[in-house]
């Protein structure tokens, strides 16, 4: 399966991914929204959060509109943890 064919992935956020690593689906689904969004980030990309709610929206098939609020709170969490925000 092609990265851009997963929701919430085009072809620029799939090279984006690409870059950092993170060339397959199952790759994405090994490190997590919240490294992959990181590892983007200290890229050089500005990753906010709806970045990462793209990418965890990916990883289960969905829209990220479609993640529930608190799990979006808690995934906000995670990244701002990882990225020494929180």
């Amino acid at each position: 399966m092609d990265m851009a064919s997963l929701p919430n992935i085009g072809e620029t956020l799939a090279a984006e991914l690409a870059r950092v690593g993170v060339d397959t689906p199952d790759a994405l689904r090994e490190i997590g929204s919240v490294r992959a969004a990181a590892r983007i980030a200290t890229g050089g990309r500005d990753a906010c959060y709806n970045l990462l709610f793209a990418l965890e929206g990916a990883i289960r098939g969905v829209r990220w509109h479609s993640i529930p609020k608190d799990e979006r709170e808690r995934l906000k969490l995670e990244f701002d943890a990882l990225r020494g925000g929180g």
